[in-house]
């Protein structure tokens, strides 16, 4: 009998390239678009004129818009109340305290909301922000 070396058995081929993250009209990645859209306002009309296809992604520009014209209105109504409460002789002082803490309060809130958003359209989590989600997701029904 010749020495012969057994032969290694034949490795399975290979599965193909891994299905990467869904590209959108804009070119981007899927997540990618989505976090960009996040951006209040600015971001979102962005993405919500320029996406056509992707549903993701419109659904979180959608989210962004509401969520900017929300920040807009509430910094309208911050500046209404400034403008009248402050200037009151004896408890002004008191008011812009007040109006301060709020501001501060809603602006950390603000933020937070929009690292979570965020984060959560990056790593392609479909998460909606309380009251907006529903929102925008009831424009996203009406507007296909």
């Amino acid at each position: 009998m010749p020495d012969q070396e057994p032969t290694a058995p034949t490795p399975p081929p290979s599965p193909g390239p891994e299905p990467g993250p869904q590209s959108t009209s804009t070119g981007l990645p899927s997540n990618v678009a989505a976090a960009i859209a996040c951006i209040p306002l600015i971001g979102g009309i962005i993405f919500y004129i320029l996406e056509k296809r992707d549903g993701f992604v419109r659904f979180y520009a959608m989210q962004s818009i509401i969520f900017g014209g929300a920040w807009v209105l509430f910094a309208i109504v911050y500046s209404i109340a400034h403008a009248i409460l402050t200037p009151i002789p004896a408890i002004g002082l008191f008011f812009a305290i007040i109006l301060w803490v709020i501001w501060a309060l809603v602006g950390v809130a603000f933020l937070v909301i929009f690292i979570v958003t965020v984060v959560k359209a990056f790593t392609g989590v479909r998460w909606e922000i309380p009251y907006i989600g529903p929102m925008a997701r009831k424009q996203m029904e009406g507007a296909t």
